[in-house]
């Protein structure tokens, strides 16, 4: 019996040494866990940030209806970096013009319950229907070019380019280097927000402008609408031999990136290319020597992104935001660029546009504080 107890004994404090090593185990992964789930730079005080961001993890989606070109990748790329540098999750979809994947995304950012969604080019009532399930849920939801419905949802507020800036610089250019007299190609996509606003524009300067007459337009949103613009400017270009045609407006840089291509496969460098949007890729043509793109109206869309995200931000902080806000086009011409010593990208750009790629909309203290904490 004495040899039993002792057995007893021997097993009972083996059982709590474990018992001890494992809560010691627990501390220190509870421990480790809380460090990093605080991250950040410990020397920089967190007063004055909001709560809601200095308790616990901020998870946001971007979910664009569009994509396959560099304008899509831009804007992700702004929406992420500014989400990222703030300490929050950000992650991003694109559904290159796949209506059924591009809801299907929201319904699982929906269901997967994130903090805040940034919805880009919605243009159908599916996506009102869908805005209005996620505000329902308490979700706080920022769009960008998508369909006008979406006003009418509460706190929700409606980003786009100033796209009638837009249509105004560019085709107002076009006017004047012609004169008021010219043929032109018309590409435009119906649909889509962004495109019926500059195409009221369109319309009224043809009305203002009778000598400004349209022989063709085409348009598709596709993922490759670049390879199907292209063909479709090549025959146009079959169509009306040189001194028939003597401009294209392109509403979508998508459209002047096939446009352009065509032109310089036929040799029609008299045509001149007037676009709306730029990237990388819409530099590298139009500085090209020889190039019929000569002007293109744009907004940076990488700070489109940012913006977005910082809209978003301050509505996780339960701060004021406007139900619209158009961010500021400018002009940039071919021969800006060529005049630059060196190739000019997006990320030069602002070198030669001043001003370019920068603003300080909705960027508050509280969000430099939290840049410092997470950098």
């Amino acid at each position: 019996m004495k040899k039993g107890r002792r057995k007893m004994k021997g097993i009972l404090k083996l059982t709590t040494v474990l018992a001890l090593v494992l809560t010691l185990l627990l501390t220190a992964c509870s421990s480790g866990d809380e460090d990093t789930a605080q991250g950040g730079n410990s020397d920089v005080s967190l007063d004055g940030v909001p709560e809601v961001f200095t308790d616990g993890e901020t998870r946001i989606k971007v979910i664009r209806k569009i994509g396959g070109d560099d304008h899509t990748a831009q804007f992700l790329a702004g929406a992420k970096e500014e989400g990222e540098a703030l300490g929050f999750t950000v992650d991003v979809f694109t559904a290159n013009g796949d209506t059924a994947a591009f809801h299907d995304a929201i319904a699982q950012a929906i269901q997967e319950e994130y903090d805040g969604l940034i919805i880009s080019h919605g243009d159908d009532d599916a996506t009102v229907e869908a805005v209005q399930e996620a505000v329902d849920k308490g979700i706080k939801v920022v769009t960008f070019d998508s369909v006008d419905g979406l006003a009418d949802i509460d706190g929700v507020t409606l980003t786009s380019q100033d796209d009638a800036a837009l249509a105004t610089l560019a085709l107002d250019q076009l006017v004047e280097d012609f004169n008021g007299e010219a043929n032109i190609a018309y590409l435009w996509v119906d649909g889509f927000p962004p495109m019926v606003r500059r195409n009221n524009v369109y319309v009224q300067v043809l009305e203002d402008n009778p000598g400004i007459q349209e022989l063709e337009r085409f348009g598709v949103a596709a993922a490759d609408t670049s390879v199907q613009t292209q063909n479709a400017v090549a025959a146009m270009l079959n169509k009306h031999p040189e001194g028939t045609l003597d401009a294209i407006f392109a509403t979508w840089d998508a459209f002047a990136i096939g446009a352009a291509r065509a032109i310089e496969e036929a040799g029609r460098d008299e045509i001149t290319i007037y676009g709306i949007d730029v990237s990388n890729a819409d530099l590298e043509i139009i500085q090209r020597e020889g190039s019929s793109w000569k002007y293109t109206a744009a907004v940076d869309p990488k700070l489109i992104g940012s913006v977005n995200l910082r809209i978003l931000a301050k509505k996780l902080a339960g701060e004021e935001t406007p139900q619209f806000y158009d961010l500021e086009a400018t002009l940039i011409s071919q021969e800006q660029l060529q005049e630059s010593d060196s190739a000019v990208n997006m990320v030069n750009l602002a070198d030669i546009i001043p001003g370019w790629g920068q603003t300080d909309a909705f960027e508050e203290d509280w969000m430099t504080t939290l840049k410092e904490y997470h950098q």
